[in-house]
């Protein structure tokens, strides 16, 4: 027995001794053209984490384990190699990536190869949108993605702009695409994701790529892929920024000084007088001077002893001086400038990872802070992140993983802020700080004309215009945005939870079966203080609120797909799979008013007025699908999918819908008839055509009638409908059509996609407006058809590619049109138009077309506002002509002041207003360690209707004195001067800036998106200080945008552009990234 433990123990010791023998290898890495050193290429041995990295000279020395044989080579920018260690010097010859064709990118339940995909997709990397200051990562889309627009109202940080994906798919129901993090349907804000968690975002286009999400992939599908560990030694990368925020778009060339605006209200008085009034001259000077500081409601300037503020020849005083006391109320009157209320706020950014592991188990970690203060104040975001991810090789059969984030949001959003759909609130401070004429003070101030604060607080007080202090705004009065900023809270906190978890097995060769959990949840509370101190809360004692909403999704998924390859040429794949999706949502609020402290949110401090409020609901989809693909020889391939969705939207007897693709491709490349083409690498023709389907109604019961409930004391009173249901809606279908061609020459140098696309959807999922005596408003109801088809091209060119210096050129365009093909009947009128407002919609036409009266210029011996009518027909008792219920009128127009009657009788179609064109180009330059970026977006060929310009040639209508005026009503109509197409100043005509087709503009826009300059050291200095990479690197964000009419911004929206919600953001700021 003794013997035999001493032969173990000798065996053991050799067997050790013998896997402790190391050797030491020596090699060059070379570029495989230049035949130059490659400087930090990373050298490990076998599977390990070993490894070191070439020097200066692109040399190498490693210990290796005496029973390893070969080393992995790597290089940013080149094809990696795993070569055989020999017994002599290892020369390792690396090939710059010359094209993207075997390039692997996510795509529907997988991956895919880009020389393999039958379908449409863009894929917009980790590198794209690092350098981006952006808080919502889908900013970064814009200008990069054929086919892909965003549109935004709202530039408030941490606000997502609208996604369209190859249009508008349905007048009515939902048009925003699906996001799916991960491979699992996401529910929640994509805000709340840092754009470096990022690893790629694909774009899929059409029902080849999207089909099989069924239920919600009609309006496109945005692939997230977060970042994920790799094999090897850990690296530790830590990026930081700091810059700041400015208002990206100016406002429109008002009139900024007061005195000149204070001219022009003497002008529309004078005019009044003079023109309306029949008054002599000197009567309507008189009349003017005696009416200006009473329409204004504030009197902010100060004429001399025996001089009038306006002279007899309609100019203001120059001996007058500025600001007034009102010795009544003790108060000095001075206008302030309310632009001063957006200021240039900080934003600041830090984000680190760790990231590494073996061939067994992979990880990486990330933390990220962003804080965000916008451009006024009280609507900061900011945002702790957090995220883990491991896979876990556990068996050779066996994978496991899971990834976990946690996000914590503190969003200040004032919510007057982002929408005109609210009307003119009196806590916007952009409606204010655009619209408000430089004659009313923002401050109050005392009789010595200094500012009186708050000494508690230690805030200004602010003038709400309301005669708290002495007077009464006629413009917007009883509000101050900036007093409302200071003195009151908007917030939301957020605690949003996402994790999930996978087991994939492949219990034989070529077959994987994978099971996912997705878990998301996010918990919101909101904090709301109107204070009692000043403004409209003064009468109720302040307000305060409180809510909770919780959002909840469970998604469950398990997939089994076989792969199999034959006789070296025949390679197909099966899958089938089953998803079930559940969401539910909560919300509790409560408030009350006069309160006991006014700095807090909670109800118990306010006495009045309490109020509670709840509501529950929930959503799901079940679905079941199948995938088949197949390739010969990787020049002819086939797909189809199928997948069976129901949703819980609709009744159970119409609850389930199918939906199906099938696409095909030919490689022309790879036929024997283009060999001698040999700059071609890549030819490839693509078709596919299927159905996706759209269940985004708005209401999660649509199919049910609704009722609210009424009562009080124990005692129920009857129910009343609040919503009326449809047993009969059901799925809007969308059939989606695709041909392209892909296409790389001259290995990769130039490359890029042509598709043709044809989107048409029917049954379109629309509430119909009913007549109000039937006790509800609208029916949901499966009405009409619309098609969206176009043109797409992305081209991509790499001019230049050494080791030393790659330059890269990227352009996109699409060319899209749009078409009603059918209406609901009842929305038609007897000539085949439904009209809603000053939009008309006709079958055969476009969707985005203006319904407007047709102005006629100005009267040049009245100076009023002139359109074109159309008088009525009559038969030959006299009587108006009426056919199919529609009153016929004359062909002959002729004009008039009454726009009424040119609305009633001429109003036409001003055409399809949608852009002809829109897309996106830049380039990048990396040489010798510096990296240059520039990103453009543009847009032509459309006209939208230009809301804010209406307002600001109002030409002083009684109630508009004390709104600032464009620059151009200088150029209204006088006696003086008639031939001009600006109207006269008044203040009681009607008409000046009424509605029609004068206010139509281009739509055309160039913006530089984004530009970034950055160093990035030479290795040979950073490792001297154990670090891997270290860049500097300074970055602007929606840096300038050019468009027809200084103030106007164009991406908010295909008809019409306003500037009194949040302005979009600039933002500059410099940078450091290292990595060790």
């Amino acid at each position: 027995m003794k013997k035999l433990f001493l032969l173990l123990v000798a065996v053991l010791s050799i067997g050790l001794c013998a896997s402790a023998q190391t050797r030491t290898v020596t090699g060059t890495v070379l570029d495989a053209e230049t035949d130059e050193p490659l400087i930090g290429a990373s050298v490990t041995a076998g599977a390990s984490n070993q490894g070191v990295a070439t020097d200066i000279d692109g040399a190498f020395s490693l210990p290796v384990p005496a029973n390893v044989t070969k080393l992995t080579v790597s290089y940013v920018g080149y094809e990696s190699q795993t070569v055989n260690i020999g017994s002599g010097h290892v020369v390792v010859k690396l090939h710059p990536q010359s094209n993207t064709l075997d390039e692997v990118f996510a795509v529907a339940y997988g991956t895919a190869k880009k020389s393999e995909y039958t379908g449409s997709a863009s894929v917009v990397k980790a590198e794209q949108l690092e350098d981006a200051l952006v808080t919502t990562v889908t900013n970064a889309l814009t200008g990069r993605v054929a086919g892909v627009q965003t549109f935004s109202s709202n530039g408030q940080p941490g606000s997502e702009p609208t996604v369209l994906i190859r249009g508008v798919g349905s007048i009515n129901a939902g048009v925003s695409p699906l996001y799916v993090v991960d491979g699992v349907p996401y529910s929640g804000d994509i805000a709340t994701i840092p754009a470096t968690d990022i690893e790629a975002m694909t774009v899929l286009k059409d029902a080849a790529s999207a089909a099989l999400y069924g239920a919600r992939g009609a309006n496109g599908v945005i692939l997230i892929t977060t970042k994920k560990g790799k094999e090897g030694t850990a690296r530790v990368t830590l990026d930081a920024r700091w810059g700041g925020n400015s208002r990206a778009i100016p406002n429109y060339d008002v009139i900024s000084d007061s005195r000149e605006y204070i001219e022009q209200v003497y002008k529309a008085h004078y005019m009044t007088g003079l023109m309306s009034q029949g008054m002599t001259q000197n009567a309507a000077r008189q009349y003017a001077l005696d009416q200006l500081w009473p329409s204004i409601g504030y009197q902010t300037w100060t004429a001399p002893a025996g001089q009038t503020i306006i002279g007899t020849d309609g100019r203001f005083n120059p001996n007058a001086t500025p600001g007034y006391l009102n010795e009544a109320a003790g108060y000095y009157y001075l206008g302030d400038d309310w632009t001063k209320q957006l200021t240039n706020g900080f934003r600041q950014e830090y984000n680190l990872s760790i990231s590494g592991g073996t061939d067994k188990i992979t990880y990486y970690l990330g933390a990220s802070y962003l804080g965000d203060e916008g451009i006024i104040a009280g609507s900061g975001f900011d945002r702790l992140a957090t995220r883990a991810q491991v896979d876990y090789q556990a068996k050779p059969w066996l994978k496991i993983g899971t990834n976990l984030s946690y996000t914590y949001v503190n969003s200040q959003y004032p919510g007057d802020q982002i929408s005109s759909d609210t009307g003119y609130s009196t806590g916007n401070a952009f409606l204010y700080a655009n619209w408000m004429a430089p004659v009313y003070p923002m401050y109050v101030r005392d009789s010595a004309g200094q500012m009186i604060y708050n000494t508690h607080y230690n805030r200004p007080i602010y003038d709400y215009g309301d005669n708290q202090f002495g007077a009464v705004r006629n413009y917007m009065s009883m509000g101050n945005p900036a007093g409302d900023l200071a003195y009151n809270l908007d917030e939301a906190l957020m605690d949003i939870f996402d994790g999930k978890w996978y087991v994939l097995l492949t219990p034989i060769e070529g077959l994987t079966i994978n099971g996912n959990l997705g878990y998301f949840v996010d918990n919101i509370r909101s904090h709301y203080i109107t204070n009692g101190l000043y403004g409209q809360g003064v009468s109720y004692g302040g307000q305060a609120s409180q809510g909770y909403t919780r959002n909840r999704t469970i998604n469950v998924q398990g997939l089994a797909e076989y792969q199999r390859t034959f006789a070296d040429v025949h390679n197909g794949s099966i899958m089938v799979g089953y998803e079930s999706f559940s969401q539910d949502s909560e919300t509790a609020s409560a408030s009350g008013s006069n309160l006991y402290n006014p700095n807090s949110w909670a109800v118990n401090n306010a006495i009045d007025q309490r109020r509670g409020y709840g509501s529950a609901g929930g959503y799901a989809t079940r679905g079941i699908f199948a995938r088949f693909k197949y390739n010969y020889d990787s020049k002819y391939f086939l797909m189809a999918s199928y997948r069976r969705d129901a949703s819980s939207r609709f009744h159970p007897s119409k609850r389930w819908g199918n939906f199906w693709s099938a696409s095909v491709a030919w490689e022309i490349a790879k036929e024997r008839f283009m060999e001698e083409f040999t700059n071609v690498d890549m030819l490839k023709l693509k078709f596919s055509f299927g159905q996706n389907g759209n269940d985004n109604i708005g209401n999660y019961y649509a199919y049910l009638d609704q009722y609210v409930l009424t009562g009080a004391d124990g005692v129920f009173n009857d129910a009343q409908l609040g919503y009326k249901g449809n047993p009969d809606i059901t799925w809007e279908t969308s059939n989606n059509l695709n041909v392209g061609v892909d296409f790389s020459f001259f290995k990769g140098m130039l490359s890029g996609t042509v598709e043709y696309y044809q989107r048409q959807v029917s049954d379109m999922l629309f509430n119909i407006p009913v007549a109000p005596s039937l006790g509800y408003s609208s029916l949901p109801m499966n009405v009409g058809s619309m098609r969206n088809n176009g043109v797409e091209l992305e081209v991509n060119y790499r001019p230049i590619n050494t080791r030393d210096i790659t330059w890269d050129i990227y352009a996109n365009l699409t060319l899209p049109s749009n078409k009603v093909i059918k209406l609901a009947p009842e929305l038609l009128n007897g000539d085949g138009d439904w009209i809603s407002g000053s939009r008309i919609f006709h079958e055969g036409e476009s969707m985005y077309q203006l319904y407007l009266p047709k102005y006629a210029g100005v009267d040049e011996n009245t100076g009023l506002a002139l359109y074109y009518y159309r008088e009525a027909k009559l038969d030959a008792d006299g009587n108006p002509v009426v056919v199919n219920g529609m009153t016929q009128y004359e062909a002959e127009e002729k004009t008039t002041t009454d726009w009424s009657l040119a609305r009633t009788t001429n109003r036409e179609k001003v055409g399809n207003i949608m852009p002809k064109g829109y897309g996106g180009f830049g380039t990048s330059l990396n040489a010798y360690g510096i990296d240059l970026a520039v990103n453009f977006a543009y847009q032509f060929g459309g006209k939208l209707y230009d809301s804010s310009y209406v307002s600001f040639m109002s030409g002083f209508q009684s109630t508009d004195i004390g709104m600032n005026a464009h620059r151009d009503i200088l150029n209204a109509w006088t006696p003086e001067n008639t031939v001009t197409d600006v109207p006269r100043l008044s203040t009681t005509d009607q008409y000046p800036n009424a509605q029609s087709d004068r206010f139509l503009i281009s739509s055309n826009y160039l913006s530089l998106s984004n530009i970034t300059v950055g160093y990035t050291l030479p290795e040979k200095w950073t490792s001297k200080l154990y670090l891997h990479n270290v860049r500097l690197y300074f970055s602007g964000e929606n840096v300038a945008l050019w468009s027809k009419r200084k103030g106007l911004d164009p991406r908010q929206g295909f008809t019409s552009s306003k500037n009194d919600t949040y302005s979009p953001i600039r933002c500059f700021s410099g940078g450091l990234r290292l990595s060790f």
